[in-house]
């Protein structure tokens, strides 16, 4: 039984996974907005949300702590200087899924997930 093991596999080890919502958690808050897949991106959401909910702290730990997961001094500082404050006032739900189709070679369903 499975019971209580939440989130995907998406078919890699644990070390992988940890590395793919990384990069594309560091590519999502420097660009604003980045296509993958569905369940790539329902992976991402809470990723990313609990590092933008981390940085709102706006303290030196805060940022170490974001530093931990974006090994991106550029990215990091635009987390806690720009991206952070913007949703200060926010209680959560800081990134959009948007379906785009289906990818032509394999035919899975494609998601734009975007910082609101």
């Amino acid at each position: 039984m499975r019971h209580g093991k939440a989130g995907r596999k998406l078919n890699r080890n644990s070390s992988a996974r940890v590395a793919l919502a990384r990069a594309q958690a560091t590519a999502l808050l420097r660009e604003g907005r980045i296509q993958t897949t569905l369940t790539k991106a329902k992976e991402l959401r809470p990723f990313v949300e609990s590092l933008i909910t981390t940085a709102k702290g706006g303290d030196l730990h805060s940022r170490r702590l974001i530093a931990q997961d974006i090994h991106d001094k550029e990215v990091v500082r635009k987390v806690m200087d720009e991206v952070a404050p913007k949703y200060a006032e926010r209680p959560g739900g800081y990134t959009r899924i948007l379906r785009v189709g289906t990818r032509r070679g394999d035919g899975v369903t494609m998601a734009l997930i975007e910082l609101v």
